[in-house]
């Protein structure tokens, strides 16, 4: 009887070990394999941070990072729809409508403890932009955090959180259009903006009126990378296999070019 016991009970231990190895797959599904049997790869962007996310007035979507997506979903044989965000939002639409968030993106903690990031793609971190004959005078942020000094932020993003965290004397302005914002900025209704490095560079080619202010040496340091779902390792890795080809096999050179110059 003892010996029957136990093989019983040995049994159910099998059969439930058998049970819990034919649910696994289920529980262990990714990201990845949903979107290529949905065929479509949803990508959260802001459409407002060029060199990296553009919608223009037809709503067409440019930029560097909306057409890395589009790669992206090439690769995995589907098709990219773009979804329209904001920097206030971007973390609940990403969870709730998204694979993947591309436009800019800075990582933070903040973010972090909600998302995962792909593996970094670029260097930079916060400059000054302003009217071409200010330069000297707003080269630091001593000189920046005065009385009368108007520093113009597009709300909800990691400009306007550094802005009214390193700024107390000077006036912070909110303008909630960031492809209108530089031209407060040369028409005179801001005096600077301190935005990434990447978009200084990029405006200051874009209106002769405005200069990027010492871009090779920011105020902080921060990267650049791809905002993914937390916890989907079959996923991330393959968004940073593909990443990492990309940047190694002329693929980003090739996309970035035409909006910076790069070789």
């Amino acid at each position: 009887m003892g010996r029957a016991s136990g093989f019983g009970l040995g049994l159910v231990l099998v059969l439930a070990l058998t049970g819990c190895s034919a649910a696994a797959p289920d529980r262990a599904a990714s990201r990845l394999d949903e979107v290529v049997e949905r065929g479509e790869l949803r990508v959260c962007s802001t459409g407002d941070y060029r060199p990296f996310t553009h919608r223009d007035e037809s709503g067409a979507w440019r930029g560097i990072d909306i057409d890395m997506a589009r790669d992206l979903a090439s690769r995995l044989g589907v098709r990219a729809e773009i979804v329209p965000t904001t920097w206030g939002d971007l973390l609940d639409d990403f969870r709730a409508r998204c694979d993947i968030a591309v436009g800019g993106v800075s990582v933070t903690l903040e973010r972090a403890r909600h998302a995962a990031f792909s593996e970094p793609y670029l260097e930079g971190g916060k400059a000054p932009i302003t009217r071409c004959g200010e330069v000297e005078r707003f080269a630091t942020l001593e000189r920046i955090d005065r009385p009368g000094v108007r520093v113009v932020v597009n709300p909800g993003g990691t400009n306007e959180e550094f802005a009214r965290g390193a700024l107390d004397r000077a006036t912070v302005i909110g303008h909630p259009d960031n492809n209108t914002i530089f031209q407060e900025i040369a028409e005179g209704r801001a005096d600077l903006m301190i935005t990434d490095a990447a978009e200084a560079r990029w405006q200051a080619t874009r209106d002769p009126r405005l200069c990027a202010v010492h871009p090779d040496r920011p105020f902080t340091f921060s990267e650049k990378a791809y905002l993914l779902p937390r916890g989907d390792v079959a996923f991330q890795h393959y968004v940073d296999q593909w990443l990492n080809l990309a940047l190694h096999d002329g693929t980003y050179q090739r996309i970035a070019r035409p909006w910076l110059g790069a070789g």
